[in-house]
């Protein structure tokens, strides 16, 4: 049974990769915090036809919580195939590196790589129970001179090297768990204000480009996929 948990699945890339698996006959987990927007993308994803098991409250800030949710997974869902970590928060992408908060790097370093890798850990046992995957939703670990924003940059570089060190020792351990990242590329979602300029792609684009990759049949482990790299425009 291909079973997926898709982390910030309630929008954005997270509800377009839940979207486009859905369709490809994936059984979809949406986990998500906001409990009203997790209805409403359920009744969506329902309304196409997919197959949607429920919903995980996902809080990346609180530990305690992502046991909660670890365990539940277990009871509920044992048949879990993939984890896709997808969930995040940009931090203040307004300044620049030398004037970012101590706080703000904080907050997102704290959501973008500890919650998620709590998250991943806990999960770990049941995905290596099922041979299963765990795809990251990330950005290059080098620095863009078009776009760094030095929270969420860091943040995501965090989460690329835990990706790799996983890779290895999953490999070292013959561990039955392939691990890998995808850079989707400039993307029009809420977390940028919806921005949208030349080389940006949609929802459905991206939603689309993320279950043709997943369903490709083929082993990425260890490896840091970019579905549309960030390039200078003319």
């Amino acid at each position: 049974m291909k079973t997926v948990l898709i982390t910030g699945a309630n929008k954005g890339i997270g509800w377009g990769t839940a979207k486009h698996l859905g369709l490809s006959g994936w059984k979809i987990i949406i986990g998500a915090r906001h409990q009203g927007r997790a209805e409403t993308a359920i009744n969506e994803l329902k309304s196409l036809g997919i197959d949607v098991l429920g919903r995980v409250h996902i809080e990346l800030t609180d530990l305690t919580s992502l046991e909660q949710a670890a365990k539940e997974v277990n009871e509920k869902y044992p048949s879990l195939s993939m984890l896709v970590n997808n969930a995040g928060i940009p931090g203040d992408m307004s300044v620049d590196g030398q004037h970012t908060e101590l706080s703000d790097i904080k907050k997102t370093v704290d959501v973008n790589f500890i919650g998620t890798f709590y998250l991943t850990r806990l999960l770990i046992p049941l995905l290596e129970k099922n041979s299963g995957r765990i795809v990251n939703v990330t950005v290059p670990s080098e620095i863009s001179p078009y776009w760094h924003p030095l929270a969420y940059v860091a943040s995501k570089a965090a989460q690329n090297a835990m990706m790799g060190v996983l890779a290895m020792e999953f490999q070292q351990n013959n561990t039955p768990i392939e691990i890998f990242s995808v850079h989707p590329g400039p993307t029009t979602t809420d977390l940028n204000g919806n921005m949208s300029l030349p080389g940006f792609h949609d929802i459905e684009t991206v939603g689309s480009k993320m279950a043709e990759l997943i369903n490709d049949n083929k082993n990425h482990q260890g490896e840091f996929i970019e579905l549309y790299p960030i390039v200078k425009e003319d």
